[in-house]
This record gives structure tokens, sequence and C-alpha cells, in this order.
């Protein structure tokens, strides 16, 4: 067999089991199977690139960081719908489209999909491009990122010469919570909802992150085929799943009673769909009814949105826990009796914090009313006072962290209460996987899953911990084996040797990012200096205002953190800055690099800039005092003409460099 034949032949298999896992969720080989079969064809598309095809299912996801999104202008509308709220205006809508048809009229009944709409345009079959909804007539091009989407088909069987669909793009609710269980290890703001997930993924300039958040879609309506002309919406539905698309569930139905008990019924079962969803839609089945109808200047006048009102109820305030989150934040969580909420049993809501609590004055023995957020997170609405017990107090989160005893502070610029403790066991997992992470001490094979092994098994309690392991001890976690664990002493002990700013980094300080680090290891050379430093020698120091050093501060002068210090000094940590100022030409330049970079790498040449006393920032603004443009720069570049900035080309930066 030929390459050609080949390549044809492992395209169509992937394609094929691509569109069984995620669009039937009914696989015929397995995980391992199919990465074979894509690594094999990345293999020949390596060795013959003329080969590559934009609808290969390699190019699902592409290396190239985006500048910008470029805007998209609707050949077909993709109209918003009018809302209705109650059985009446239900009613209203079915009495007047059969007054307006002539009576038995025909619709299609579908789950509302809380996410984010789209249209996924094709040409011959091929998937070509694909853009946000916007205002309805222009949005954002965001081909690459929905090329991430699994579930979109990349080509078509039916060639037809051009076809544009609607969909709803959506995170899985399975995937939003696992997607906040790693945020909240990684110390990062935990996302609202799935909506919110999804809308900001699918906005990311890097197609690659997006592709890491599993997206998903569900196709509900066609805006416009050339070569298709069928009579009714079940028609375009049915057809589009003969396509491969992941089609809305749907039921096809006849006057206002069954509409209004098929409304029910997806209100009542919407826990079961991977998606969530805010209402139910109700659409006229005929397409020629639909073109009679019309549209307003917003709306359609064939389809309206029941939307479901947020279901409350009453519940008793038994307890107020505190729950110490892996960025030390204390978290206040009502215990509460038990109640029913959107399919689900409600035992718990989170109090936000402080502020939330004394605003709505709630208190142990209280009876509070009970909401779903979302559909998602329980939340208490107000309080009954009137049925408040005599001798309830006013509650206040304690002084002292619940979990290892440490004073805890209020954030200066917000709400929070955080534990001060260094060695807080809350927040064990987040500061080790931190410590260990590539921009901190750059611990190779020691991700978050290989972590809380360790913490598991015993071996870690703190950063120090990790540079006592030995290899027959990590060889016996799973999926670990004598190479493996080898390999990951070597790394920790390559670790030891790291510049200064890398471990000030690395111990997870809150204000202290990676170019702080930088900065406080540049100024003060030893962690022994930057130890003894004062709040007003740190404020000193241009970019460290009072809160960060008050932060720095605290958190150094703390008994939790003077002994992780002392440990990691013992275990051959290195403690000083190695960092060379070649000198300092930059001091006081800010430099924007945007664009491809041939000549070098974006890191390097940050660090290029900062050994000269310059900064690297990553926006451009009246600040700036160069651009440094490479291959097809685009809105940054675009912003440095319009503010008259200096734009240098690689060349001409390497010149400044000598």
């Amino acid at each position: 067999m030929d390459y050609h034949e080949e390549i044809k032949q492992l395209r169509d298999a992937l394609n094929e089991h691509g569109y069984r896992y995620y669009v039937l969720d009914a696989p015929v080989i397995s995980d391992r199977e199919y990465d074979l079969l894509n690594r094999r064809l990345e293999e020949l598309e390596a060795q013959h690139p003329e080969e590559v095809t934009p609808d290969s299912p390699t190019q699902r996801v592409g290396g190239k960081i985006l500048e910008g999104f470029q805007p998209y202008v609707h050949e077909a509308p993709l109209e918003s719908l009018q809302d209705v709220f109650n059985g009446d205006e239900v009613a209203e809508f079915c009495q007047r489209m059969d007054e307006t048809l002539g009576g038995g009229t025909v619709y299609s009944i579908e789950p509302k999909v809380d996410g984010l709409s789209v249209a996924l345009e094709y040409r011959d079959g091929v998937f070509v491009r694909g853009a946000t909804r916007g205002d309805g007539h222009t949005g954002e091009d965001v081909t690459e990122n929905l090329k991430t989407i699994r579930s979109i088909p990349m080509v078509l069987p039916d060639k037809l010469p051009r076809l544009i669909v609607r969909g709803e793009v959506y995170m899985p609710r399975a995937v939003f919570e696992e997607l906040n269980v790693q945020r909240e290890m990684q110390g990062k703001p935990l996302l609202a909802n799935p909506r919110n997930a999804a809308a900001g993924s699918l906005r990311q300039l890097d197609p690659k992150i997006c592709g890491e958040r599993k997206l998903d879609i569900q196709v509900f309506n066609l805006q416009l085929a050339e070569g298709f002309a069928p009579e009714t919406h079940q028609e375009t539905l049915d057809y589009l799943a003969s396509q491969r698309f992941k089609v809305i569930p749907h039921k096809t139905l006849t006057g206002v009673d069954d509409c209004q008990t098929e409304i029910a019924r997806i209100n009542d079962q919407r826990m079961d769909y991977p998606f969530d969803i805010d209402g139910a839609v109700i659409k006229i089945n005929s397409l020629s009814d639909r073109k009679k109808l019309g549209s307003t200047v917003k709306c359609p006048k064939w389809a309206v949105a029941y939307k479901y009102p947020p279901e409350k109820k009453p519940a008793k305030v038994l307890d107020i826990v505190i729950q110490v989150g892996r960025t030390g934040v204390l978290t206040p969580k009502a215990v509460l009796t038990p109640v029913r909420l959107a399919g689900t049993t409600v035992t718990n809501a989170t109090l936000h914090n402080q502020d939330f609590i004394t605003e709505k004055d709630i208190r142990i023995g209280d009876t509070v009313i009970v909401q779903k957020a979302g559909e998602i997170i329980p939340e208490i609405v107000e309080v009954d006072v009137k049925q408040r017990p005599e001798g309830t107090e006013p509650y206040q989160i304690p002084e002292i962290c619940p979990v290892c005893g440490a004073p805890v502070r209020r954030d200066e610029d917000g709400a929070a209460i955080r534990c001060t403790g260094a060695e807080c066991p809350a927040q064990l997992l987040r500061n080790l996987t931190h410590f260990a992470s590539r921009d901190a001490m750059d611990i190779d094979g020691c991700g978050p899953a290989v972590i809380q092994q360790l913490v598991e098994a015993g071996l870690i309690s703190n950063p120090a911990d990790l540079y006592s392991l030995n290899a027959e001890d990590v060889a016996k976690l799973d999926r670990m084996g004598e190479k493996s664990a080898e390999n990951l002493i070597r790394a920790i002990e390559k670790s030891k040797g790291n510049d200064l700013a890398r471990l000030i980094y690395g111990l997870g300080i809150r204000q202290v990012g990676e170019k702080a680090a930088k900065v406080l290891s540049a100024y003060f050379r030893s962690m022994d200096a930057l130890t003894s430093a004062t709040v007003e020698e740190l404020t000193e120091i241009n970019d460290v205002g009072e809160i960060t050093a008050r932060c720095i501060v605290d958190y150094l002068t703390s008994p939790q953190a003077r002994d992780l210090l002392a440990r990691l000094e013992a275990a051959g940590v290195n403690m000083e800055s190695r960092a060379q100022m070649v000198d300092e030409r930059f001091a006081g330049m800010t430099f924007v690099l945007t664009g491809t970079l041939t000549r070098f790498d974006r890191k390097a040449a940050q660090a290029l800039i900062e050994e000269r006393g310059g900064k690297a920032s990553g926006s451009v603004s009246k600040r700036t005092t160069y651009v440094v443009a490479g291959e097809a720069a685009g809105s940054k570049l675009k912003k440095a003409q319009d503010l008259n900035i200096p734009v240098l080309t690689e060349d001409e930066f390497a010149k400044m460099l000598e």
C-alpha cells in the first residue's frame, strides 16, 4: 500500500472512531488503539507535508497562538428568542400560532442549552469557518478553537456546496467540576459556572488551551443549505444527524397541553443531561410556516424560550462550618436540613465570606430560603427573620485557622480571609504542586497526580520533604517503576541548583508572581537578606507596593516559613541569586514581544531584556518603550502603531543587545 492510500485509510478510520466516541458515545476501539492510529497518521504527514489537509484529524489543534479574533458577518442572522415565563404565556403563544396558521400547529420542543451560540460553515462537505453569535449579525471568527471540539465533524458524508448550521457550545458538567478541582489545586480562581467557562474557553487565543477544556456542542438549527430543501424542522435535524452532527434532543408535538407536559418533563429531568439548561424552546415545525410568520427586529415570531424559574425552598441552618481551601481562604458553609432542589438533595450552601453573612445576618438556627444559583450551586437568598429562635447570635469567622491554628488575616484588597500558615495541611497539595511547577522549581515528572500519591503514601508533608525522598519508596507508587522513580529523584536533585528567584516564586507568597520573584532575587541577592527586610525596605523597590510588602514580611517572619527555609537550606537548596546582570542599558524601559519570533525563543528574549535592566510586558500601553514584532504580528502591533510606539524588527532588537 502506498502512503497516499494509507493516509486516506487512517483519516477515514480516525473520523469514524471519533464520531462513534464523541457523538454516539459508543466506541469500538480503546483509547490506546486510537492514539496509535493517530500517531501513525502524524508520522506519515510529517514525512509527506504536502499531504496535510485542513480537515485531517491531526489538525484539530494548531500550534499557532492567535493574535486576536477577526469579525465574521453572519449570512443568516443568529436571532435571539423571545422569553416566556409561565404556562399562560406558552398557551398564548400556541393560540396565536393556531389563529395565524389555521390550527393543528405542530411544534418541536427542545431543551435550551445554557452555553454559547455559534455558526458552523461547510463548503463541499468540509468545515471551513466557525463564529460566535455576537450581536446576531456580526460575531468573531473562532474557527481554530472550534476545531478542537471533537464532536464537530471536519468532513461531512454529503458534499453540499454550502451548509451553515447553528449550535450551542457548552462545557459538560463533569468537565466543569474536574476543571475547578484542578484550578483549586493550582491556586487559581474557581470558574463561576459551566456557561462562563465555555465562553472563556472558546475565546482563548491559544487553541491548545481550548482543546484541553473538552468543550462539546449540541446542533439545533439549519441556517443555510445549498442543494437540500427540507419542509420541516424535524427533517433538518434528521438530516444533520445523518451528517454526523450531535443533534439536540427534541420531540415533535401538537397542541398546547402536550407542549406543557414536555416542558415540565424536561425540567424534571434536567439533571440527566450532561449540559446545563435554563429553559425549553418551542418552535414551529413547518419551515414554510416559519417563513410566513417572519421575524421582528430582534426575534423570530415562530419560536419562544420558556425560562424555568429558580426553585426556592425553606431550610433550617443547623450549623456553620469553616472550610480552608488550597489557597488558604476560609470559606464558611451552612449545614442545612435536607431539601430537594432542581433534581438533587441539598444539605449545605456556601456563605462566601464574612461580608455575605453580615449583610444577610445569617445565624445558626435560622430558617432560610434556598435556591440553586445557575441551577448548580446552592445559595441562601434570604433569612425568614419571623421564624428566628430566641438567643441566636451574629456569626463571626474565627480569628485562627481551624486546621493548623495559625492566625488568619483579611485581604486588604478584598473580602477573603486567609490562613497565614506556611505549612497548613489544607493548603498542602496546592503548595506542593506550585513549588514543583515548571516556572517555580521545575521538578520534571512531579505533577499533581504524583504529588497526590506522595502525600497519600505519607512520604511528603511539605516542600522540604521532597529532598529526602529515595527512589526505592517512590518506585512503589502506582505507574512509577524504578526508571521513573530514578528520573524523579534526579530532577529533584537538579532543582537544588536553581536560581533564588525560582525558590522565592515556588514558596507561593501571596502577591509575589514570577516577575516579582526575579526583582526580589536581583535586589536582595540572598534569602537571608530578603527574610531580614522590612516593609519600608521592600517598598523602596520599584513594582513592590505596600500590600505586596506586607504579604512578604508576614510570610517570611512566620515560624512555619522559617522552619521550611531552614530545612530547604539544610537539604542543599540554593539560597543565593545566580542571575548575572549584563548591564543596565534597558533600565526604565518596557518591551512587548508580539508575533512569531524566528531568531529568539520568547522566554529567552524576555531573559535578555531583564538581564539588561528592562521589563518584558504582555500588553501594549502608553508606558511601553518598544514593541518587538515577529512574523504575523497582529493586534499588539496595530495598537503600538496607533500609540506611536517604536516598533523593532528582530534584527533591530538583536543589534540593541550587542
